[in-house]
């Protein structure tokens, strides 16, 4: 019985094969450039869909506003004044004895999606009331992800 066994013996092919198991330099650099390629084709489409949805986002934060501002003229009989602004509907104004607030469920006042306070009026231009944001450069019209978006619109 042999307890010692000789060492295998390979050929040179097998030899080389197994020193070669591994990734080669180029072949890194090939897959970095095709990863690469792909995130460029990819990252400005899923930057324009962010875009769309903080504008969405507005959209949707004004009508919960314009509605809470609704609820506020049904208990006074009147819209906060534009003085008083959208704070009317967190804290009673010192002239309105029917308040019966605060009319939004967090009870603080929303941020527009890039920030920005919202920003209100009574009486409007267009409707009686007025709420609206600025965008994303907080300027007064602009296109895409710096347009206003207003509540009479």
């Amino acid at each position: 019985m042999h307890l010692f066994r000789p060492p295998i013996a390979l050929s040179t092919r097998t030899c080389r094969r197994l020193h070669r198991s591994g990734f080669s330099l180029i072949e890194m650099l090939v897959v970095i450039v095709i990863l690469g390629l792909i995130a460029s084709i990819v990252a400005p489409n899923l930057l324009g869909k962010i875009d769309n949805a903080k504008s969405k986002t507005a959209r949707v934060q004004i009508e919960e506003l314009a509605a809470a501002v609704e609820l506020y003229y049904l208990d006074v009989g009147q819209y906060p004044s534009t003085s008083n602004g959208l704070a009317a509907l967190i804290e009673a104004p010192s002239e309105v004895a029917e308040w019966s607030g605060p009319y939004l469920k967090k009870q603080r006042m929303p941020k527009d999606p890039w920030g920005q306070n919202y920003h209100y009026r009574s009486p409007g231009d267009f409707a009686p009331f007025e709420i609206w944001t600025l965008g994303a450069d907080n300027q007064a019209e602009g296109e895409g992800n710096n347009a206003d978006v207003k509540s009479w619109q």
